[in-house]
């Protein structure tokens, strides 16, 4: 009898299931009754399973068996076996053989290591005098075989050695055999795309030489997502020579270097029956030959007077390392009040796992200009001040798609902290900073959440949370955020609010007419909190809307019709607002 037991045992090790002997023909009857029998000493055993008594026919009824049978098997009772099924009138009769549960006595360790028992969390007191279920034994391989593909050795295999059954007691040895190391050899590139292996190769960090990782080839599908300019084709491959692995990835270019426009008509609020034309122009050059490099421009003209100019570069790769040098600008001039710059310069690193880390270190240096109003200053809405900071970035992203994403998610968070100083400005007396702090510690924190949940083929519904605060005694109204507009605060015009602080949650639908088109519906509800000394304010605005982009000859037209809500501006058709524009790709 035993060593009959000992045979299925080495056999439920292999097999997850144990399909049943015999199976009767589908005899189709309105309703078949299903009645398992045992033995009285079996009897007991069964007492604790529930099972379906009638099925629509003889198919659906055998299923039942089939499943009541592995359920028992997983449970220790390796013996389970429908040893025959016969059908008489309008009842299936099962004989069900459970026999005695089995029980690991022992399970000793025979020679794995200190690691692979962190790891996989193997310990000898776990499994004395406890039931031998087999789906927990393979999770138990499934965990060392998982820690030694991360580890470089990829043809490692798990058994069970010494078995011996004692009474449907088991005692055994826990062995692997770990096989040869295997290092990475090179990195292959096929499809059409001037992407440079060596980039690819140190940003997904499978250098030449470092020990083989499975959890490293899985992870490197979703980087690639995040590269705008790329987009892989089919998932990757391994092939091993011998201890070599030779990674093979097919990609292809997608079009990325962008240049576009957005133009949008906003009531004159100087001169009535006429209209202010704003506008937006960006240029994005991607991948600068192969090597990941990016070079951004930014010229946008918001409202009368007012201009943002906003340029980046990012270095991958620097010096050989996987460490991404960038530096950004960014320059604000708000009409005749005040003018912002605001450099800032970052190092940034990628891991498998956890997303992009930062550092960065900014200088911002805003001053009033000579035709500002001097009654302003005298309010403390305005002040000349520098500020140098110091932060930390992180981001995660598992969407998609870069540009039209369907699923995933994207988590950032930015802290920052400095020192703001404030300069003297020979307009106003000297006596008028007696009452000011020149020097304090200024915190900011930012905060973008988002969500896309896949409804159907061709829809999707985004759910966004985004939000900043700025932490200081003194805030001034060229310190503040500015929020508003088609980027952040939908149904407003761009920049119409100031901040110290805000958050917007947005609920977004969108329906996919193509792979790179869609029509949308959304809802924008804000917070924001203005903490001028002079005029404190908070308000809930809030825009509702919907829009269409859509790809023709010239590149993608997109057009978004919005309403606005606040203390400022009703809810209202005299008040919408209307965006349109084409993006070109190259």
């Amino acid at each position: 009898m035993y060593k009959i037991a000992a045979v299925v045992l080495c056999l439920l090790l292999w097999l997850p299931r144990v399909q049943a002997q015999s199976q009767p023909d589908a005899v189709p009857q309105p309703k078949l009754i299903l009645r398992v029998h045992t033995t009285p000493e079996d009897a007991p055993r069964l007492r604790g399973y529930t099972y379906k008594t009638t099925h629509p026919d003889s198919v659906e009824a055998s299923k039942e068996v089939k499943a009541l049978v592995y359920e028992m098997q997983q449970d220790a009772y390796l013996l389970t076996s429908a040893d025959s099924l016969y059908l008489r009138n309008d009842t299936l009769h099962v004989k069900l053989y459970i026999g005695q549960r089995f029980e690991f006595a022992s399970l000793r360790n025979g020679n794995l290591s200190e690691g692979i028992l962190i790891e996989s969390g193997f310990r000898e007191k776990f499994y004395h005098n406890v039931p031998f279920k087999p789906a927990e034994y393979v999770k138990l391989q499934q965990r060392i075989l998982d820690y030694a593909e991360r580890n470089g050795y990829p043809f490692a295999s798990v058994w069970l050695d010494s078995i011996s059954i004692n009474d449907n007691k088991i005692e055994a040895a826990l062995m692997v055999e770990k096989a040869f190391v295997v290092t990475y050899d090179s990195l292959e590139i096929e499809g059409k795309t001037k992407t440079q292996p060596k980039f690819l190769m140190h940003y997904l960090q499978l250098l030449p030489g470092q020990i083989y990782n499975q959890d490293q080839i899985n992870a490197s599908q979703r980087m690639l997502t995040q590269l705008p300019y790329i987009k892989s084709t089919r998932p990757p491959q391994v092939r091993f020579a011998r201890d070599k692995a030779k990674v093979y990835y097919f990609l292809e270019d997608r079009q990325a270097n962008q240049i576009d426009g957005v133009v949008g008509f906003l009531p004159d609020p100087t001169r009535k029956d006429k209209l202010l034309i704003t506008g937006e122009a960006n240029l994005n050059i991607r991948n600068i030959r192969g090597t990941g490099k990016q070079l951004g421009l930014q010229w946008r003209h918001v409202n009368k007077g007012s201009v943002i100019l906003n340029g980046e570069y990012l270095h991958p790769n620097l010096l050989g390392t996987p460490f991404e040098l960038g530096t950004k600008f960014n320059l604000l001039k708000q009409d005749s009040s005040f003018i912002t710059l605001q450099p800032r310069l970052q190092l940034a690193y990628y891991t498998l796992k956890y997303g992009k880390f930062s550092v960065f270190t900014e200088w911002r240096n805003s001053r009033i200009l000579s035709s500002a109003n001097t009654q302003s200053l005298q309010k403390l809405d305005l002040a000349d001040a520098k500020t140098n900071t110091y932060g930390f970035n992180y981001l995660w992203n598992n969407l998609d798609d870069f540009y039209f994403p369907r699923r995933g998610r994207l988590v950032e968070l930015q802290l920052a902290a400095g020192t703001k100083k404030l300069l003297r400005n020979a307009d106003l007396e000297k006596s008028f900073y007696d009452t000011l702090d020149l020097k304090t510690t200024q915190l900011s924190l930012a905060l973008r959440l988002e969500n896309f949940l896949r409804l159907s083929t061709n829809s999707a519904l985004l759910t966004r949370l985004r939000g900043e605060a700025l932490l200081n005694d003194q805030v001034f109204l060229n310190d503040m955020y500015r929020i508003g507009g088609l980027n952040t605060l939908r149904g407003f015009d761009e920049y119409f609010f100031y901040a110290s602080s805000y958050a917007v949650a947005t609920l977004e639908y969108r329906l996919f007419t193509a792979a790179d088109s869609y029509v949308l519906l959304f809802y924008d509800q804000g917070y924001y909190r203005s903490d001028l000394q002079a005029s404190l304010a908070q308000d809930y605005p809030l825009g509702v809307g919907g829009g269409i982009s859509f790809s023709t000859g010239a590149g993608i037209f997109q057009l978004v019709y919005s309403l606005g809500r606040s203390e400022q501006q009703p809810l209202s058709l005299k008040y919408s607002k209307i965006h349109f524009g084409v993006t070109s790709k190259f």
